[in-house]
Order: structure tokens, then C-alpha cells, then sequence
């Protein structure tokens, strides 16, 4: 008789360390009869400039990967910069009185930053059915309450909402946290926050991790997604980004992510995504472009599709002026696998080129 294989989840909260503010972990282990034959743990840590996914292979093995996504520069808000510094290194969770509120939050978030930990600010799933509020020394009120909702298949939900506002109202913030699971092995975490400060910048983000067994394929399937938005209320700027992780227990994976900004005259936009079937393949593109009032435009795209080594890589680079010209340049690569690679491109220009070099570069 065949031996039996089982998965195994569990949700994790790792210790926190000062590199990372929020660290919370899916877990999955293999197991065939008595014996353990692999281990494949995802953790998502999410910090202020680094987001680290580490990976155990799946096929027995014992080498890990580790793959560092380095945070993009934070969108400049003239009148929040200086004072979210002076906010951070003043509030202390570990000082703070036993039985004091929330504190008041009115700077909008950092560009490609995680979410902070319910724990830095005084936040506790574990405490059930809590309805306070209090009003602090400057004349600000703040409230907070927790619960926990139960429905059919053992739903079970619990949850935090905070929030407060300023003496005069100018400036508020929200704040809502929540763990969700039932009996078919979902389980949820997500958190969503808001608010708006006096000089008018508003700010809006949410973030979710999912683990759950596909309907279709019966597979096992972590997903982790977020949004963040925010706007200044002095310039005419703000930006969006959407991005998101999925995976399944045999490997394939998508990553993708969208961004848009604007300060004053100038625009831009990004798209990229990432596919591994679990098999191989693998496919990533990019595409930027970015414009000004004047009538400027000028964009950068890439696609490459690879599969045990062999493959291609094909992009172009262009530039429109505000009087219509336009300037471009296409390029290519084809990679056999044994070391020769096929370049070629073109542009506008003139200029052209169609070689076959010898690179050592190999893509797995």
C-alpha cells in the first residue's frame, strides 16, 4: 500500500527583532507516514527597506534560497518628512503608562514599508469584548475595542478597531486588525488603516495573508496582497501601489505589483510580475513610463522567458518629445543554454546591431 502524505499549516508569530517591524509566518511541513521528508516554510517580513522570503527546497533537499527586494525611495511629502522621524523616536510602547490610550498617528505611511506590529501599538487579539476610550492630555480622544465573532463550519474572527482624533478635529486615524480561520483550514490575517493629518495629507492602506485549499486543484495556497495610497494635502502629489504573492504546495508562484505617483507636473507609472510554474519555467517582464505636463514622455520594458537555462530576454527603450518626435530602440537576447548568446537590436537612429558572443552567464 502507498504511503500516505499529509500537509500541515500553522500561522506563527516570530519574535520581533529591531530589523523588522512586522513578522508574521505560514508554515507548512510534509509528512509521509511517520517520518518527516521535507520542510517548506514562506515567511513574510516586513520592514521599513528590506522584504526577505526565505525558502527551504521543496524536493527533499537542503539548500535554501533567499531572494531581497530592496524598498524603493519614499515619495517626498515636504510637510510630513521631518516630523514622522521625531513622532517614531518619541513614542516608546515599552514606556508608556499601563493604562494609557492609543496614540494619536498623522503622519501618512512610507512607500514600500510593512505594516508595524499590533504590539507596538498596544494592541492584544487575545483580549476579547474590550470597549474603552479616554481623552489625553492635549485635548485629543482616542478609543479602542476588540471582540470576537463566531459563525457556521467554526468561523471564528477576532478583531481590534482603534482610532482618535485631534482637540479640533483637523486630524484623525483608524485602525482595524483581525485574524480570521474555520474548520476547512482557512486562516486570515489582515489589518487596514486610515487617517488625515492638519495640513490635509490623507492616507489610506490594507494588507491581507490567506492560507487556503484551492477548490479546483485541491492544492494547499498561501497569498498575501496589499494596497497603500496617500496624498498630500500642500502639492498637487500622491501615489498607489497594489502588489501581491501567491504560491501553491507544488511550487508555482506569481508575484506582481502595480505603482503610481504624481508631484506637480510630473506622472509615472509601474507593472511588473513574476510566474514559476513549479516545473522550470519561468517568465518576468517590467514596464515603466513616466510624462510631464509639457507633453514629455519616455518609458523602459523587458520580458524574459527562460526554462532549464534556455531562453530569451527582449525589451525597448523610448522617449517622445513634446512635439511628437519620437525616439526608440529594441533589443534581444536568445540564450541556448551552452554558454552562446544571440544579441541583437535596432533604433531609430540608425543604429543596429546582430551578434553571437560567448557569455558565461546561465539562467536558472
Amino acid at each position: 500500500m502507498a504511503a500516505t502524505s499529509h500537509l500541515h499549516f500553522k500561522i506563527t508569530r516570530l519574535p520581533i527583532s529591531p530589523l523588522h517591524s512586522s513578522f508574521y509566518g505560514l508554515q507548512l511541513s510534509r509528512k509521509k507516514g511517520r517520518a518527516a521528508i521535507g520542510v517548506s516554510s514562506i515567511i513574510c517580513c516586513c520592514s521599513d527597506s528590506v522584504v526577505s522570503i526565505r525558502s527551504v527546497d521543496k524536493n527533499e533537499g537542503r539548500s535554501s534560497h533567499r531572494l531581497r527586494v530592496q524598498a524603493t525611495p519614499t515619495l517626498p511629502f515636504a510637510s510630513s518628512q521631518s516630523r514622522f522621524a521625531s513622532k517614531q523616536e518619541k513614542f516608546s510602547p515599552r514606556c508608556s503608562p499601563r493604562n494609557s490610550g492609543p496614540q494619536s498617528r498623522d503622519t501618512p505611511p512610507k512607500r514600500d514599508t510593512g505594516i508595524a506590529n499590533e504590539k507596538e501599538w498596544d494592541i492584544n487579539l487575545l483580549n476579547e469584548n474590550v470597549n474603552e476610550s479616554g481623552t489625553n492630555d492635549d485635548g485629543s480622544t482616542w478609543y479602542r475595542e476588540s471582540g470576537e465573532d463566531l459563525g457556521e463550519d467554526g468561523y471564528r474572527c477576532r478583531w481590534t478597531i482603534m482610532g482618535g482624533r485631534s482637540h479640533d478635529d483637523t486630524s484623525e486615524w483608524k485602525e482595524t486588525w483581525w485574524e480570521k480561520s474555520d474548520w476547512t483550514g482557512y486562516k486570515e490575517l489582515g489589518v487596514e488603516k486610515s487617517g488625515r493629518n492638519a495640513e490635509g495629507d490623507s492616507w489610506w492602506e490594507t494588507w491581507q495573508e490567506v492560507l487556503h485549499q484551492d477548490e479546483w486543484s485541491n492544492l494547499a495556497r498561501i497569498e498575501r496582497s496589499a494596497q497603500k495610497q496617500a496624498k498630500s494635502g500642500t502639492e498637487n502629489a500622491g501615489w498607489y501601489e497594489k502588489w501581491w504573492e501567491k504560491y501553491d504546495a507544488k511550487g508555482w508562484t506569481e508575484k506582481g505589483a502595480h505603482k503610481y505617483g504624481r508631484l506637480n507636473e510630473q506622472s509615472w507609472w509601474e507593472k511588473w510580475g513574476e510566474h514559476y510554474n513549479g516545473r522550470g519555467s519561468v517568465l518576468k517582464w517590467t514596464d515603466k513610463w513616466a510624462e510631464t505636463e509639457l507633453g514629455t514622455k519616455w518609458g523602459d520594458k523587458w520580458e524574459e522567458r527562460f526554462f532549464a537555462g534556455i531562453g530569451s530576454r527582449q525589451g525597448e527603450t523610448w522617449h517622445v518629445s513634446p512635439v511628437g518626435e519620437r525616439w526608440t530602440r529594441t533589443w534581444g537576447e536568445e540564450h541556448f543554454g551552452n554558454g552562446k548568446v544571440h544579441k541583437y537590436g535596432k533604433s531609430t537612429t540608425g543604429e543596429s546591431w546582430d551578434i553571437v558572443v560567448d557569455e558565461e552567464t546561465y539562467y536558472e
